[in-house]
């Protein structure tokens, strides 16, 4: 299981998933990650 995580407010400033991800906002993570308040995940399964 992948996913892709961003914080709420830096996901707002960017303006979509796909410019947050352009400018290198998105971090990959896996099954071990501890989910953080604020946190908008994408799975990947």
């Amino acid at each position: 299981i992948r996913t892709e995580v961003i914080n709420w407010e830096n996901l707002l400033s960017a303006g979509s998933w796909s410019k947050a991800r352009d400018l290198g906002l998105l971090r990959t993570e896996g099954k071990d990650y501890v989910v953080n308040d604020g946190d908008v995940i994408e799975f990947k399964i």
